[in-house]
């Protein structure tokens, strides 16, 4: 290594070639994913105007990766990582590929059989999201040393909010402006292009396994570790009900359309202020990471998580809910790198896969069903209430866990 690991430098992971290489790969695809998360958004309300049709994106992703979860780990533990990485993100740019083509050439699909087309892409990305999440998680791992993961964590959160900062923005404006081919073929190109750093990326060997399963003893061990651990199973509990009832991206198109009227370029910077919040969080993390008082701090972050989710709602201004969701975004992170950190320090090497598939079920799934959920229930209770119902929700989570888990809350990293 040519960096000294007893350093405290904010940077230190960036020092690290193959790091750098991995970030770059994930950033452009995950800023390719943002961008066609709000294009098809937009583009399933501008054909219904229906809450429910949105709410339904979330669940034509969620019911793939969630039955491919725990398998998808137990592959990250035993067959290559990189290989994993790079077939999923070729089927994402294959679905990018296809969701052009039906916004385009093949745009008389839609008038035939209605939005069900895009569904139906939409459920093939969640079977590569399913396999590619563990993979990119174990991978992550075997790319620093231990006692940078957190510094680690710290750097591929902001790689990842970059991302959910420039890919909804950028997708709404070029929507806006250019149209929806143009702003699907910009997503192809990201992905492609994320291909191939993840491929220059140098591969890791697999780590040796302890002893000999057969792949029901494998599954389940994954399942039984996490169980088995009051800290990590409590962190990941609080944020996938955070996470579950305090999104509020599924119905972001219905405010920028009936509350702010600013249509999908409003939309666009409405999607990146949180992670605009994040970003800020992010570099102060690295400078100051918050593992000291971990647990208390967790708590504090997803407690002004579920406020400003409150306030959101009561909002009538756009460039106060644009404030509200960028100070939702920094109280958040400070739960994403404390969690990921967790995750990563309290995890066996040999079990990255099936343990990232575990909290993947967790968090994957809830902001998938969050994002149904908080369609479901802009139906039911209207927009406005149903947003607060999932902040209040969320404040009452806080509290629970709080409560039911005392090593989480007196942790120190």
């Amino acid at each position: 290594m040519e960096y000294d690991l007893n350093s405290k430098d904010a940077y230190a992971v960036l020092k690290i070639n193959n790091f750098k290489r991995f970030i770059t790969a994930r950033f452009l695809l995950t800023f390719a994913i943002q961008m066609q998360s709000v294009i098809v958004g937009w583009q399933i309300y501008a054909l219904t105007h229906d809450a429910l049709s949105l709410g339904l994106i979330g669940i034509s992703e969620v019911i793939p990766f969630f039955c491919v979860a725990l398998f998808a780990g137990h592959a990250a533990d035993i067959i290559n990582r990189k290989k994993i990485i790079l077939a999923s993100n070729l089927v994402y740019f294959i679905c990018a590929v296809a969701l052009f083509l039906v916004a385009t050439s093949l745009r008389p699909v839609l008038a035939i059989f209605g939005v069900m087309p895009i569904y139906m892409i939409i459920f093939i990305t969640g079977i590569a999201r399913g396999f590619m999440s563990p993979a990119q998680t174990a991978f992550a791992a075997q790319l620093v040393p231990r006692e940078l993961f957190g510094n680690a964590s710290t750097w591929n959160s902001v790689s990842w909010q970059i991302a959910e900062i420039t890919g909804p923005a950028i997708g709404g404006l070029v929507y806006g402006f250019f149209g929806i081919g143009a702003a699907y073929s910009l997503v192809i190109i990201f992905s492609a292009i994320g291909w191939i750093f993840y491929f220059v990326t140098e591969k890791q060997p697999l780590p040796e396994r302890n002893k000999e399963e057969n792949i029901w003893q494998s599954l389940s061990s994954g399942i039984k570790f996490v169980f088995g651990n009051q800290v990590l199973l409590s962190a990941i509990t609080l944020d996938m009900f955070a996470v579950f009832f305090g999104g509020v991206l599924c119905v972001l198109p219905i405010f920028a359309d009936q509350i702010f009227h600013t249509g999908a370029k409003g939309l666009g910077f409405l999607r990146a202020a949180p992670a605009t919040g994040a970003i800020i969080m992010c570099i102060i993390q690295a400078y100051w990471p918050p593992f000291k008082q971990a647990g208390r701090k967790l708590f504090i972050g997803v407690f002004i998580f579920g406020v400003s989710i409150i306030l959101f709602a009561f909002s009538k201004n756009f460039y106060l809910s644009l404030f509200i969701l960028m100070i939702g975004g920094m109280a958040d992170n400070i739960s994403v790198v404390i969690r990921a950190t967790i995750i990563q320090l309290y995890t066996p090497d040999e079990m990255r896969g099936r343990v990232a598939s575990v909290n993947g079920i967790f968090l994957g799934s809830s902001n998938e069903l969050g994002s149904f959920e908080s369609g479901v229930a802009a139906k039911l209770m209207g927009l406005i209430p149903s947003v607060i119902f999932g902040g209040s929700m969320t404040l009452a989570v806080v509290a629970a866990v709080r409560n039911f888990a005392p090593k989480l809350r007196n942790l120190r990293m």
